[in-house]
Protein backbone atom coordinates (compact mmCIF):
# COMPACT_ATOMS: atom_id res chain seq x y z
CA UNK A 1 0.00 0.00 0.00
CA UNK A 2 1.23 3.51 -0.77
CA UNK A 3 1.34 6.82 1.04
CA UNK A 4 1.56 9.68 -1.42
CA UNK A 5 2.68 13.30 -1.65
CA UNK A 6 1.38 15.44 -4.53
CA UNK A 7 2.18 19.04 -5.39
CA UNK A 8 0.43 20.84 -8.23
CA UNK A 9 -2.97 19.36 -7.33
CA UNK A 10 -4.84 22.42 -8.59
CA UNK A 11 -3.23 22.29 -12.04
CA UNK A 12 -4.30 20.60 -15.25
CA UNK A 13 -2.46 17.29 -14.73
CA UNK A 14 -2.38 17.43 -10.93
CA UNK A 15 -6.13 17.79 -10.54
CA UNK A 16 -6.78 14.72 -12.66
CA UNK A 17 -4.05 12.76 -10.91
CA UNK A 18 -5.41 13.64 -7.47
CA UNK A 19 -8.86 12.33 -8.37
CA UNK A 20 -7.32 9.10 -9.67
CA UNK A 21 -5.28 8.71 -6.49
CA UNK A 22 -8.39 9.12 -4.34
CA UNK A 23 -10.05 6.25 -6.22
CA UNK A 24 -6.98 3.99 -6.19
CA UNK A 25 -7.30 1.17 -3.59
CA UNK A 26 -3.51 0.81 -3.28
CA UNK A 27 -3.21 4.42 -2.03
CA UNK A 28 -3.89 4.74 1.69
CA UNK A 29 -2.79 8.32 2.40
CA UNK A 30 -2.54 11.48 0.28
CA UNK A 31 -0.89 14.75 1.24
CA UNK A 32 -1.57 17.52 -1.27
CA UNK A 33 -0.12 20.87 -0.12
CA UNK A 34 -1.42 23.79 -2.17
CA UNK A 35 -1.38 27.57 -2.29
CA UNK A 36 -5.15 27.75 -1.97
CA UNK A 37 -7.48 25.19 -0.35
CA UNK A 38 -8.81 22.36 -2.45
CA UNK A 39 -12.54 22.48 -3.22
CA UNK A 40 -14.88 19.46 -3.19
CA UNK A 41 -12.09 17.09 -2.19
CA UNK A 42 -12.33 14.77 0.83
CA UNK A 43 -9.98 12.23 2.36
CA UNK A 44 -6.88 14.28 1.51
CA UNK A 45 -4.51 16.08 3.87
CA UNK A 46 -4.43 19.58 2.35
CA UNK A 47 -2.15 22.05 4.13
CA UNK A 48 -2.42 25.31 2.22
CA UNK A 49 -0.55 28.58 2.23
CA UNK A 50 0.08 31.27 -0.42
CA UNK A 51 3.74 30.30 0.04
CA UNK A 52 3.70 26.69 -1.11
CA UNK A 53 7.02 26.00 0.59
CA UNK A 54 5.33 26.76 3.94
CA UNK A 55 2.52 24.33 3.15
CA UNK A 56 5.08 21.68 2.18
CA UNK A 57 6.80 22.10 5.54
CA UNK A 58 3.58 20.93 7.24
CA UNK A 59 3.85 17.48 5.63
CA UNK A 60 5.28 15.24 8.36
CA UNK A 61 3.64 11.90 7.56
CA UNK A 62 5.79 9.10 6.06
CA UNK A 63 5.70 9.06 2.24
CA UNK A 64 6.36 6.22 -0.22
CA UNK A 65 5.75 7.89 -3.57
CA UNK A 66 5.78 11.57 -4.51
CA UNK A 67 4.37 13.33 -7.56
CA UNK A 68 5.12 16.86 -8.70
CA UNK A 69 2.81 18.39 -11.28
CA UNK A 70 3.83 22.00 -10.75
CA UNK A 71 4.18 24.08 -13.88
CA UNK A 72 3.46 27.53 -15.19
CA UNK A 73 4.57 29.87 -17.96
CA UNK A 74 6.68 33.00 -17.81
CA UNK A 75 3.59 35.02 -18.76
CA UNK A 76 1.52 33.53 -15.92
CA UNK A 77 4.37 33.78 -13.42
CA UNK A 78 4.95 37.44 -14.23
CA UNK A 79 8.74 37.36 -14.37
CA UNK A 80 11.70 35.11 -15.04
CA UNK A 81 12.44 34.95 -11.33
CA UNK A 82 8.88 33.92 -10.47
CA UNK A 83 8.93 31.26 -13.19
CA UNK A 84 12.19 29.81 -11.86
CA UNK A 85 10.71 29.73 -8.36
CA UNK A 86 7.62 27.83 -9.56
CA UNK A 87 9.19 25.44 -12.05
CA UNK A 88 12.57 24.85 -10.44
CA UNK A 89 12.78 25.81 -6.77
CA UNK A 90 9.39 24.46 -5.68
CA UNK A 91 9.90 21.25 -7.66
CA UNK A 92 13.24 20.64 -5.98
CA UNK A 93 11.69 21.51 -2.61
CA UNK A 94 8.95 18.94 -3.21
CA UNK A 95 11.56 16.29 -3.94
CA UNK A 96 13.61 17.15 -0.87
CA UNK A 97 10.52 17.03 1.36
CA UNK A 98 9.51 13.67 -0.09
CA UNK A 99 12.99 12.22 0.43
CA UNK A 100 13.04 13.48 4.01
CA UNK A 101 9.76 11.65 4.61
CA UNK A 102 11.12 8.38 3.22
CA UNK A 103 9.91 8.37 -0.40
CA UNK A 104 11.73 6.01 -2.78
CA UNK A 105 10.06 7.07 -6.05
CA UNK A 106 9.63 10.60 -7.37
CA UNK A 107 7.58 11.36 -10.48
CA UNK A 108 7.62 14.80 -12.08
CA UNK A 109 6.01 16.55 -15.02
CA UNK A 110 8.68 18.23 -17.12
CA UNK A 111 8.36 19.22 -20.77
CA UNK A 112 9.30 18.03 -24.22
CA UNK A 113 12.53 19.80 -25.15
CA UNK A 114 13.82 20.12 -21.58
CA UNK A 115 17.57 20.73 -21.80
CA UNK A 116 19.83 22.63 -19.41
CA UNK A 117 21.88 23.82 -22.41
CA UNK A 118 18.91 25.02 -24.44
CA UNK A 119 18.98 28.61 -25.75
CA UNK A 120 15.28 28.82 -24.90
CA UNK A 121 14.55 30.01 -21.35
CA UNK A 122 11.60 27.68 -20.68
CA UNK A 123 13.39 24.54 -21.87
CA UNK A 124 16.58 25.54 -20.07
CA UNK A 125 14.85 25.91 -16.70
CA UNK A 126 13.07 22.57 -17.18
CA UNK A 127 16.38 20.93 -18.06
CA UNK A 128 18.12 22.37 -15.00
CA UNK A 129 15.24 21.14 -12.85
CA UNK A 130 15.66 17.63 -14.25
CA UNK A 131 19.42 17.73 -13.63
CA UNK A 132 18.86 18.85 -10.03
CA UNK A 133 16.50 15.93 -9.40
CA UNK A 134 18.87 13.43 -11.02
CA UNK A 135 21.65 14.73 -8.75
CA UNK A 136 19.53 13.74 -5.72
CA UNK A 137 20.18 10.06 -6.59
CA UNK A 138 16.65 8.74 -6.30
CA UNK A 139 16.12 4.98 -6.19
CA UNK A 140 13.48 5.67 -8.84
CA UNK A 141 13.03 8.98 -10.66
CA UNK A 142 10.38 9.17 -13.36
CA UNK A 143 10.48 12.27 -15.58
CA UNK A 144 7.55 12.67 -17.97
CA UNK A 145 7.91 14.99 -20.94
CA UNK A 146 4.50 15.66 -22.45
CA UNK A 147 3.88 17.70 -25.55
CA UNK A 148 1.22 20.42 -25.49
CA UNK A 149 -1.38 19.51 -22.88
CA UNK A 150 -5.08 19.31 -23.68
CA UNK A 151 -7.85 19.79 -21.13
CA UNK A 152 -9.99 22.45 -19.51
CA UNK A 153 -8.02 24.91 -17.37
CA UNK A 154 -9.40 27.43 -14.89
CA UNK A 155 -7.33 30.03 -16.74
CA UNK A 156 -6.87 29.70 -20.48
CA UNK A 157 -3.35 29.96 -21.86
CA UNK A 158 -3.32 31.97 -25.07
CA UNK A 159 -0.60 29.96 -26.83
CA UNK A 160 -2.27 26.66 -26.02
CA UNK A 161 -5.62 27.89 -27.32
CA UNK A 162 -3.91 29.14 -30.48
CA UNK A 163 -1.73 26.14 -31.27
CA UNK A 164 -3.71 23.21 -29.82
CA UNK A 165 -5.58 22.45 -33.08
CA UNK A 166 -2.26 22.33 -34.94
CA UNK A 167 -0.53 20.09 -32.41
CA UNK A 168 -3.35 17.56 -32.68
CA UNK A 169 -2.16 16.90 -36.24
CA UNK A 170 1.50 16.35 -35.39
CA UNK A 171 3.00 12.82 -35.23
CA UNK A 172 4.82 11.04 -32.43
CA UNK A 173 6.11 13.03 -29.49
CA UNK A 174 5.00 16.33 -31.00
CA UNK A 175 1.31 15.39 -30.98
CA UNK A 176 -0.64 17.11 -28.19
CA UNK A 177 -1.71 14.91 -25.28
CA UNK A 178 -4.67 14.88 -22.93
CA UNK A 179 -3.81 15.84 -19.35
CA UNK A 180 -5.74 12.80 -18.09
CA UNK A 181 -3.45 10.52 -20.15
CA UNK A 182 -0.38 12.07 -18.54
CA UNK A 183 -1.93 11.58 -15.10
CA UNK A 184 -2.95 8.01 -15.88
CA UNK A 185 0.54 7.14 -17.16
CA UNK A 186 2.15 8.63 -14.05
CA UNK A 187 -0.10 6.61 -11.76
CA UNK A 188 0.64 3.38 -13.66
CA UNK A 189 4.37 4.05 -13.44
CA UNK A 190 4.10 4.78 -9.73
CA UNK A 191 2.24 1.58 -8.87
CA UNK A 192 4.05 -0.71 -11.32
CA UNK A 193 7.41 0.93 -12.16
CA UNK A 194 8.90 -0.17 -15.47
CA UNK A 195 12.51 0.32 -14.32
CA UNK A 196 14.77 1.49 -11.51
CA UNK A 197 16.96 4.57 -11.65
CA UNK A 198 16.10 7.44 -13.97
CA UNK A 199 13.26 6.86 -16.43
CA UNK A 200 12.51 9.66 -18.90
CA UNK A 201 9.19 9.09 -20.70
CA UNK A 202 8.39 11.08 -23.86
CA UNK A 203 4.90 12.10 -24.88
CA UNK A 204 4.16 9.28 -27.33
CA UNK A 205 5.17 6.69 -24.73
CA UNK A 206 2.90 8.37 -22.16
CA UNK A 207 -0.07 7.80 -24.45
CA UNK A 208 0.86 4.12 -24.81
CA UNK A 209 1.18 3.65 -21.05
CA UNK A 210 -2.13 5.42 -20.41
CA UNK A 211 -3.86 3.09 -22.85
CA UNK A 212 -2.21 0.00 -21.36
CA UNK A 213 -0.23 -0.68 -24.54
CA UNK A 214 3.25 -0.40 -22.99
Amino acid sequence: MSQVLLTGATGLVGDRLLRMLIQEPQVTYIAAPTRRPLVDITGVYNPHDPQLSDALALVTHPIDIAFCCLGTTRREAGSKEAFIHADYTLVVDTALTAKKRGAKHFLVVSSMGANASSPFFYNKVKGKMEDALIAQNWERLTIVRPSMLLGDREKHRFNESLFAPLFKLFPGNWKSIEARDVASAMLREALTPSQEGVNIIPSAKLREIAKGEA
